[in-house]
């Protein structure tokens, strides 16, 4: 049965969707009270997460970061390493579009390991892991790193059929390999 909880995320992602950040975080917010007020900590973070979202999308890359953070601890207490992975992983593009690139890297690393521990893993999360990862290698100049990583990228994009993806890391390798 779906708590009230549940639908507020819902009705959070699609106003989202729908490009009415203002409704989908109050619709995140409220389901984040809603479910910290009944113990329900999965749904919480998740809630946190939207919310983090939305702060992303806004602009707002501090409250964004405050709300992941919240979430990724949330997840570390309930053993959710799926979950971990992918908000922690948000985590690291926030600190590094906040050039803040030191505190990112573990926290890519973090979750690299963490999917690629999962047989389960879905290869866009793993794809858009390594991307994140390969930007930051790359603007520390790890060239030879770095192409490998934007080479894993582009199977893993191109096996999912996002050509964007594999475009852009095909043109990363292309510009790494003529350095």
């Amino acid at each position: 049965m779906e708590s009230r909880a549940d639908l507020l995320i819902a009705q959070g992602r699609l106003a989202r969707r729908n490009g009415d950040g203002n409704a989908a975080r109050d619709a995140f917010a409220e389901a984040e009270a809603e479910s910290r007020h009944a113990h329900d900590p999965p749904r919480r973070a998740v809630a946190l997460a939207g919310l983090g979202q939305i702060a992303r999308d806004q602009g707002d890359g501090a409250e964004a970061l405050r709300h992941y953070r919240a979430a990724a601890g949330i997840w570390r207490e309930q053993a959710n390493p799926d979950r971990l992975a992918h908000t922690i992983r948000h985590e690291a593009d926030i600190l590094f579009e906040l050039g803040r690139a030191r505190e990112a890297e573990p926290l890519y690393a973090e979750a690299l390991a963490l999917y690629r521990a999962n047989r389960e893993t879905n290869p866009l999360d793993l794809a858009n892991a390594i991307r994140g990862y390969a930007i930051l290698t790359q603007d520390k100049g790890a060239r030879e790193e770095a192409i490998g990583l934007w080479r894993e990228a582009r199977e893993l994009y191109q096996s999912v059929g996002v050509e964007a993806g594999a475009a852009e890391s095909s043109r990363r390798i292309g510009m790494l390999e003529r350095a």
